[in-house]
């Protein structure tokens, strides 16, 4: 037979290291989830790095090695940046742990909208 243990049989001082380490645990999540500035730096670079590099890829010389319509070239990059920008929603909802399907809805919308956009600045309209 097995030996059951009653409730007044615990000792009282396993809840109260118990409640300790809960304390502990919880403040532990708390520090890891804090933003501090090295925290944001880092991101904020690394999305200026993102941006910087797609800006020199989708043309921002363009206009003065090939001569073309400064006004075409800025539409260009305008809709590049809207993929951009629905790549970078569609990455973040995929992170998080709340409105994850709201954000890459909204991510896939804004890369539509920029393929769209690219369509149309070369004349050949998906939407008519």
């Amino acid at each position: 037979m097995a030996k059951h243990r009653r409730f007044s049989d615990k000792p009282k001082d396993d809840s109260i290291q118990n409640n300790k380490k809960i304390e502990v645990q919880v403040q532990e999540t708390k520090e890891k989830t804090s933003l501090d500035l090295k925290t944001i730096l880092l991101s904020g670079t690394k999305y200026a790095y993102i941006i910087g590099a797609v800006a020199l890829l989708s043309g921002i010389f363009t206009p003065l090695t090939v001569g073309a319509e400064t006004e075409d070239v800025i539409f260009g990059m305008l809709s590049i940046f809207l993929g951009l920008g629905g790549g970078i929603v569609i990455f973040l909802g995929i992170k998080s742990q709340k409105f994850t399907t709201i954000m890459v809805c909204g991510g896939l919308a804004m890369m539509f909208g920029s393929l769209i956009l690219i369509y149309q600045l070369t004349n050949h309209p998906l939407i008519n």
